[in-house]
C-alpha cells in the first residue's frame, strides 16, 4: 500500500468518537475549554524559529518516493483515502486471511498469531475467532459483606461504599501467595455519569442521596477472584482482602507537603489527612506488591476558583483549570471541601499518585507529595540494577508534560509486611524532574518526513525539586520554593522549558527491553492557529497539525539519569493516510489504530495498546504491537467493546487479557431511561461499566 500524497499539516476535522457528555463528567469538558498551560516556553520559540522556519507540503502532483524506518513508500497522487475510512486495513483486517495475513516475508511472532479483529460498531465485545470473552465483575457488583444487591431501583449510599464503583479504568491483578487459581482484581473507578445512574435524574437539580452515592462511587476496589484450570473465567470471592476505597476513605498525606499551611482544612486542621481520591485515571503495581493509581481531572469537582480575590491564588487555579463558579455534579451544594471559596485550600490535596496496600484491608493509604502535583495519568515503576526506584508519569492534558521521579531510597528485598512499610516511603524521597525533547533533524521542515526516515530525537530531564530524608526539600527552579514546585508542578516545569506534548498518558518501562513507552493520545489544538488557543506548532516529536489519532513514544532512558533518546514507534491512524507511521512495517498490513490511552506488555515483549476515543469511526480497543526484528510495527487489533466504550487497564498474561470496559452507551442522550447500549446483560437492561477477561478456546497461551 503506498502512501497518499498528503500534506501532514492539512486541517483536520476532529470527530474523536467520544460524546460531549463524557468530556464534560470525564475530563470537565476541557476539550471546549482554553488549553490551562499559556506559559509560551521560550524554548518553543526557539525550537520554532529554528526547525520550522520553512514550510512545504507533500507534492499533490506527481509522486514521490519516502523513506520511512528504513522502508521505502510510494507518496502517491491519489488522495481518495479519509482518515475516517476504518476499513483502511483492507485484508489486513480481514478474519479470512487468518494469522498469516501481517506479511509473507514476515513471520507473525508470537503473541500476536491470532485474527485481527475488524473495526466495528458492535454493542458486544468482540474477540478473534477461537477466544471467548467473559464479564467478570460489574458496576454494582458486591464486593465488602453487608453490600446490598444491586438494582438501579434500590441505590443508597452505604451500599454504593461496599459495592464494585463506576466506570473502572486502571486494573491490576495480583496472584495471591499459596492459592492456586485466586488472585486480587484491583480497579480504579475514574468518574461518574449521573444520568446512567439515576432514573429520572435532573443535572439542575441532583439530589443530596445522588451526589454521595457518586462519591461513593468513585475510587478504588480491591476483590478476590477465582479461576480454574479449565478456561479463563473468575469469578469475584467475597475473600478477607475484599476493600472498597471512596469518596470518604481516609487517606494518609506523605512528603514534603505533609503538615504544610496549604494542605489545612476546616476538618483537617494538621494538613496530613484527607477523605477520598477521585478520578483517579491509570496506575502500576509496585515490585513490592502495592498499587499506584493518578489522581487525574479532579479539577471538573471544584466550584469557584474563578471568584477567590487573591489574584495569585486565581491565577494558580486557573493553571489547573479550576475556574467555573459550579460544577457539573453540584456537588459543593452538599460539601463545602468542594467550593473553593469556602475550602480554598482542599483542592491542593488532590491530583496527586496514591499508593495502596492491597494485602492488608486495615491500611491507610497515601497520597505522595514528592511526585509532584498535576493530572497524573499514572505512575510506573522501574528498577535499575542497584536498587534505584524511578516513576514515570504523564500530565494528562493538551500541551503538558512527561515527568519522573527517582527516589534516594533503595528498594528492600523481600514481602514480609515490615519490608512492604519501608518500600512504601521510597517515593516520599528522591528528585522530581520533567522531559525537554529535541529533534535531530536540523533540517526537519514542517509537513515532511525527517530526512533520516523517522521522528527520533534526544532529550534532557530538568530538575525540579528534590524531598531529603530529614524532611527538608530543595527547590531547582529559580524563583520557586520547593514546596511551591511540589504544589504547583505545572508552573515549575513551564519555567524550566519542558516540552508541551500531545497529551501525555500511561508511561511504562519494559520489563525487558530497556525501554520505556508512553501514549500520546491526541491534541485537536496541535498547530491549529485557532483564536484565544494555545497552539503550539508541531514538531519532530509532535509532527501531525491538529493530531487527532495520537501516537506511540518509545524512550531509551538513563533511568537515573538526565539523558535519553527518543523516536516516535507509531503514529496512529488510517493506515491508509500519508501521516501514518508504524515503526516501518508494510502499512498495509496493519489494523487501523487511533488515540491510545494506556499500553501493555506480554511475555513475549509484545507491546500492547488500549484506545480511548477512536476518531476512525469504530469502536475502541485493544492492539497487539511487535517491537523487535523485521516485524516490529505490526499492529494487530486483539478486541473491540461495546459501542461508545472506552477500553482500559488492560492486563496481558500468557492464558489470560483483561480490560475493563469503561462508559459504554455514553453517547449526548444516554439516560438510564434511553441508553443506547445494553451490555453486558442484553435485553433492556442498563449499560454497566465492567471488567472483562478474555482467553484461548483451548486455554493455551494468548497468541502463539
Amino acid at each position: 500500500m503506498g502512501l497518499k500524497g498528503r500534506n501532514l499539516l492539512q486541517k483536520l476535522d476532529f470527530t474523536s468518537s467520544r460524546s460531549h457528555r463524557t468530556c464534560v463528567y470525564k475530563c470537565g469538558d476541557a476539550c471546549f475549554k482554553p488549553v490551562p498551560n499559556q506559559s509560551g516556553n521560550e524554548y518553543f520559540g526557539d525550537l520554532v524559529r529554528r526547525e520550522f522556519s520553512r514550510r512545504s507540503a507533500l507534492r499533490a502532483g506527481g509522486a514521490a518516493t519516502v523513506a520511512l524506518g528504513g522502508a521505502s513508500f510510494l507518496a502517491a497522487c491519489n488522495d481518495s483515502a479519509s482518515q475516517g475510512d476504518s476499513s483502511a486495513s483492507g485484508s489486513a483486517s480481514g478474519a479470512a486471511t487468518g494469522s498469516s495475513e501481517a506479511s509473507k516475508d514476515v513471520a507473525t511472532p508470537k503473541g500476536l498469531n491470532f485474527e485481527m479483529v475488524k473495526p466495528n460498531t458492535e454493542d458486544k465485545v468482540v474477540v478473534p475467532k477461537g477466544y471467548s470473552s467473559d464479564v467478570v465483575i460489574r458496576w454494582g457488583d458486591p464486593v465488602e459483606e453487608g453490600a446490598g444487591e444491586w438494582s438501579v431501583d434500590n441505590q443508597n449510599v452505604e451500599d454504593a461504599k461496599k459495592q464494585y464503583g463506576f466506570n473502572c479504568d486502571y486494573a491490576a491483578l495480583l496472584p495471591i501467595d499459596g492459592e492456586k487459581n485466586h488472585f486480587l482484581l484491583v480497579s480504579n473507578h475514574e468518574y461518574t455519569t449521573p444520568q446512567q445512574m439515576f432514573k429520572g435524574y435532573s443535572a439542575d437539580n441532583p439530589t443530596e442521596e445522588q451526589a454521595f452515592i457518586e462519591m461513593a462511587s468513585h475510587g478504588m476496589t480491591v476483590v478476590e477472584v477465582e479461576g480454574n484450570d479449565k478456561d479463563g473465567k473468575l469469578k469475584p470471592v467475597m475473600g478477607k482482602y475484599n476493600r472498597r476505597i471512596h469518596g470518604h476513605t481516609i487517606f494518609e498525606i506523605k512528603g514534603p507537603l505533609a503538615g504544610d499551611d496549604r494542605m489545612k482544612t476546616t476538618k483537617d486542621p494538621e494538613g496530613r489527612k484527607v477523605e477520598g481520591t477521585f478520578n483517579n485515571c491509570s496506575g502500576g503495581v509496585t515490585p513490592w506488591g502495592t498499587v499506584l493509581s493518578g489522581e487525574e481531572n479532579v479539577d471538573q469537582l471544584f466550584a469557584g476558583g474563578g471568584d477567590v480575590k487573591d489574584e495569585d491564588l486565581k491565577k494558580k487555579f486557573k493553571r489547573y483549570g479550576m475556574e467555573d463558579p459550579e460544577t457539573a455534579r453540584k456537588w459543593e451544594r452538599f460539601e463545602d471541601r468542594w467550593d473553593i471559596r469556602k475550602e480554598p485550600n482542599e483542592p491542593n490535596r488532590h491530583n496527586w499518585v496514591v499508593e495502596i496496600n492491597p494485602w492488608d484491608k486495615e491500611s491507610t493509604p497515601v497520597k505522595h507529595t514528592a511526585m509532584g502535583r498535576f493530572k497524573h495519568e499514572a505512575a510506573n515503576v522501574h528498577v535499575t540494577g542497584d536498587g534505584t526506584v524511578v516513576a514515570y508519569s504523564g500530565d494528562d492534558s493538551r500541551f503538558e508534560y512527561l515527568y519522573k521521579f527517582i527516589s534516594s531510597r533503595k528498594i528492600r528485598s523481600g514481602n514480609s509486611p515490615e519490608d512492604r512499610a519501608e518500600n512504601m516511603k521510597i517515593l516520599d524521597e528522591g528528585t522530581l524532574y520533567v522531559a525537554k525533547f529535541e529533534g535531530n533533524s536540523k533540517d526537519f521542515k514542517a509537513g515532511t518526513l525527517p530526512e533520516d526516515g523517522k521522528f527520533d530525537g534526544t532529550g534532557e530531564w530538568k530538575k525540579l525539586a528534590t524531598a531529603k530524608a530529614d524532611g527538608t526539600a530543595e527547590s531547582h527552579v529559580d524563583g520557586m520554593s520547593a514546596e511551591d514546585v511540589f504544589l504547583y508542578t505545572r508552573f515549575a516545569a513551564d519555567k524550566v522549558g519542558a516540552t508541551e506534548m500531545d497529551r501525555p498518558e500511561d508511561v511504562e518501562p519494559h520489563p525487558t527491553n530497556g525501554k520505556v513507552y508512553a501514549a500520546l493520545t491526541n491534541n485537536s489544538y496541535r498547530g491549529a492557529a485557532r483564536p484565544g488557543k494555545h497552539d503550539a506548532d508541531v514538531a519532530e516529536w509532535a509532527p501531525i497539525k491538529e493530531n487527532k489519532n495520537g501516537m506511540i513514544l518509545e524512550m531509551e532512558d538513563d533511568f537515573s539519569g538526565e539523558k535519553f533518546t527518543w523516536n516516535l514507534l507509531l503514529v496512529c491512524g488510517d493506515p491508509k493516510a500519508a501521516e501514518t507511521y508504524f515503526g516501518g512495517f508494510d502499512k498495509s498490513k496493519v489494523s487501523p489504530i487511533s488515540c491510545p490511552d494506556n499500553v501493555a506488555f506480554d511475555s513475549f515483549g509484545n507491546l500492547w495498546i488500549s484506545t480511548d476515543g477512536n476518531a476512525l469511526k469504530s469502536n475502541d480497543g485493544l492492539f497487539a504491537v511487535a517491537l523487535e526484528g523485521e516485524a516490529r510495527g505490526m499492529t494487530k487489533q486483539f478486541l473491540t467493546v461495546p459501542k461508545k466504550a472506552e477500553t482500559c487497564g488492560p492486563l496481558v498474561f500468557e492464558k489470560r487479557v483483561l480490560v475493563n470496559v469503561q462508559h459504554p452507551g455514553e453517547d449526548e442522550e444516554a439516560s438510564v431511561e434511553t441508553t443506547s447500549s445494553h451490555w453486558p446483560d442484553g435485553g433492556n437492561s442498563l449499560a454497566r461499566p465492567s471488567t472483562v477477561v478474555a482467553w484461548k478456546d483451548d486455554f493455551t497461551t494468548i497468541g502463539e
